[in-house]
């Protein structure tokens, strides 16, 4: 029995299109007509907040064309843009563990096998959602589950142009700094191999648990 997440790759969309196609899917996964999926995609610049976010952390200093969501999703202020891979699973939880902490530690656990395989040192911080690279995070958390099918999801830094963090105080942190993979390997990746990473690390950290049983 094959077990991987189906992947969907968007490719560039736009913030609004993407946002519509998770909920049109999450209405699908909810009803059993699409399985488990993993979406990937890039956005234009935009700043997202969510429903608990403080717009106090959306600064004057933003750049004013940078369109403004307000979001279902946990977490506060967050930018998404080129460069950066969003990744939105919709999972019915069901099928792995009912439990909120359960898949944000999941997410987190996904992008820090990610950055090991290119040799970046990554980790978390005690009571902060995210994955950090010494005091600059690298990776963003944000989800909303309904039913116990997940949306929204995870972001990546990759060859992001951090200048756009200046704009927010990113997360309602004020303490600490911005990073990427780029910033940190001092070059430019290559971000369909990236993906692939992902999707392998994905599928590594999300066994449906009647495949689990079976061994």
């Amino acid at each position: 029995m094959d077990n991987t997440i189906k992947t969907l790759d968007l490719g560039h969309m736009d913030y609004q299109s993407a946002w519509d196609y998770q909920k049109d899917y999450h209405q699908k996964v909810l009803m059993g007509k699409e399985p488990d999926t993993l979406l990937l995609v890039e956005h234009e610049p935009v700043y997202t907040l969510g429903k608990n976010a403080n717009e106090n952390h959306l600064l004057q200093s933003a750049p004013k064309n940078t369109k403004v969501f307000n979001i279902e999703r946990g977490g506060d202020i967050t930018y998404h843009g080129p460069g950066q891979v969003v990744g939105y699973p919709i999972l019915d939880l069901h099928h792995y563990q009912k439990s909120v902490s359960w898949y944000m530690r999941s997410l987190e656990e996904i992008i820090i096998q990610v950055l090991k395989v290119y040799g970046i040192d990554a980790g978390v911080k005690d009571g902060l959602t995210g994955v950090w690279v010494g005091d600059e995070k690298i990776g963003a958390q944000g989800v909303r589950i309904s039913r116990w099918v997940t949306m929204h999801g995870f972001a990546l830094n990759v060859n992001t142009d951090l200048h756009y963090y200046d704009g927010i105080i990113p997360c309602g942190i004020f303490e600490y700094g911005v990073t990427s993979m780029e910033k940190i390997l001092e070059k430019k990746q290559n971000i369909f191999a990236v993906k692939k990473t992902i999707i392998k690390a994905f599928n590594d950290a999300f066994q449906p648990i009647e495949s689990l049983e079976a061994y």
